[in-house]
């Protein structure tokens, strides 16, 4: 294999790992050797991501609420008692809202966005820091979105969270450079994932006039997101450090 790709010496937390991003690059990294922690408050959706690794010995489970600080502690303590370290983590739980303009945006999906979407990854990377910090060394990467990087009809809670998951990187990136830690983030464009259901746009029409707002006139499936996500975790990736990368087909060219 090639030594950009060998995750066989790292081990990782990866939260949201029931569905979408968060199992596809399960099993990308499983097959690539990497030891994991996955995380995810659905239980049944995690089991399935467990069935379907092909090193099933190299993962373990934790079923955990990312807005609450505990679930962090856990993850942490589970990758370091199970697998004796921690090498990268991923950020990726997060969930939607239905659509719907600032003016009828709620008290419930402002707490619900900032609960999940925010705290689950500050508090993510407050307890994933102090274990990389031990060794000077460890990468997080946490999943905003293009919704992150600019406004966001119709989504105005969820692009509030996710510019909040940038301001989060870009500091935490500046905070613990000097001591070995980078921390990064990736932005995606729509992509067909069950955030998309949430949102109410489950449809193939929906899919199709979403994808005629990038230039290459489509949304990008999971693994074209994933694949990106795996090569900024390479081990021999160093000194990428505070970037929040779009994928997106072209949509931030414009």
């Amino acid at each position: 294999m090639d030594k950009l790709l060998d995750f066989s010496e790292s081990v990782g937390i990866i939260t949201g790992a029931s569905s979408g991003f968060g199992r596809a690059l399960a099993l990308a990294l499983n097959q690539r050797g990497a030891r994991l922690v996955l995380s995810d408050i659905n239980q049944a959706g995690l089991e399935q991501t467990i069935a379907a690794l092909p090193q099933k010995q190299r993962a373990t489970p934790l079923i955990a609420d990312v807005a609450k600080e505990q679930s962090a502690i856990d993850a942490v303590t589970l990758a370091q008692d199970t697998f004796s370290g921690l090498s990268f983590a991923v950020n990726n739980a997060g969930i939607a809202h239905p659509q719907g303009a600032i003016h009828e945006m709620t008290d419930e999906i402002y707490d619900s966005q900032f609960a999940v979407n925010v705290k689950g990854v500050g508090f993510g990377m407050k307890h994933q820091v102090k274990a990389m910090l031990a060794n000077k060394n460890g990468h997080i990467l946490n999943v905003s979105s293009l919704a992150g990087l600019g406004g966001a009809p119709k989504g105005g809670a969820y692009s509030a969270a996710k510019h909040a998951v940038i301001g989060l990187t870009r500091t935490a990136a500046v905070e613990y450079a000097r001591y070995g830690v980078r921390v990064n983030a990736i932005c995606p464009f729509f992509s067909p994932t069950d955030i998309m259901n949430i949102e109410g746009l489950q449809s193939e029409q929906d899919k199709h006039k979403l994808g005629l707002g990038s230039p290459m006139k489509r949304i990008s499936t999971i693994d074209e997101i994933v694949n990106v996500m795996v090569l900024m975790l390479s081990p021999h990736n160093t000194y990428m450090n505070g970037q929040c990368i779009a994928v997106d087909g072209g949509v931030s060219a414009w």
